[in-house]
């Protein structure tokens, strides 16, 4: 988009009334909540433009938060369809979202070392989690397996996320790397949650629940890379 040129208005988007959270996925037609979706609106080009923040103008398209199932909406033209008109959708796009949405994850971190609930290092959050939960625990994606066991005895129902490496997690919190981090509870850490499903959804192909349980579950229920 460019010079401040507004987006197409549509007709309402929402499923079941103006303030309801459901809405349609434009490729399979299953009706879920928007929190496991990703936006999409179309520029007065044709051009469809990924809307994470959910603010543009317009009718927005919704794809659920799965890799393969976007790559359909792109291949497809489910765009078009769904827009009734002619829609350009980068080939790229699929990937522009996975790496906008990994910002958004690594950018909330930082607002939470800024706003003083998220800390970093080993002993701080052991200290810590023995004095009370964890919104969500961090874990580098390149750390040992030992450390996050180690956190794992100590964590309770916390989920622990491991979707980044200690570089990305260290400029984050504005360090060369860091391993070991913590969001303290609160709405901030549950939205990075949310943003992490749908951010492991694009990049791993896997639908967007179900891949982040408690820490005392394993790994296999962790929000992991593996």
């Amino acid at each position: 988009m460019s010079d401040g040129a507004e987006l197409e208005p549509l007709e309402e988007e929402a499923i079941g009334g103006r303030r309801s959270p459901l809405r349609r996925c434009i490729v399979t037609g299953a009706v879920a909540d928007r929190e496991g979706m990703i936006r999409f609106a179309v520029a007065p080009d044709g051009s469809v433009v990924p809307d994470l923040e959910g603010t543009l103008p317009g009718r927005g398209l919704w794809v659920t938060a799965d890799r393969d199932i976007l790559a359909t909406a792109v291949s497809k033209n489910r765009f078009a369809k769904s827009a009734r008109r002619k829609t350009k959708a980068d080939p790229g796009l699929v990937a522009l979202v996975e790496k906008l949405l990994k910002r958004r994850c690594l950018d909330m971190i930082g607002l939470g070392r800024r706003g003083g609930v998220a800390i970093a290092g080993f002993e701080k959050v052991r200290e810590s989690l023995r004095n009370g939960k964890a919104g969500a625990l961090l874990a580098a994606s390149d750390g040992s397996e030992d450390g996050r066991g180690k956190l794992r005895g100590l964590a309770g129902d916390a989920p622990i996320v491991d979707l980044f490496d200690a570089a990305e997690l260290g400029h984050a919190f504005g360090r060369d790397h860091v391993v070991h981090a913590m969001l303290a509870p609160g709405r901030m850490a549950a939205r990075f949650l949310l943003e992490c499903r749908r951010y492991a959804a694009l990049r791993r192909g896997i639908p967007s629940d179900g891949n982040c349980g408690p820490a005392s579950a394993g790994r296999a229920t962790d929000l992991t890379t593996s």
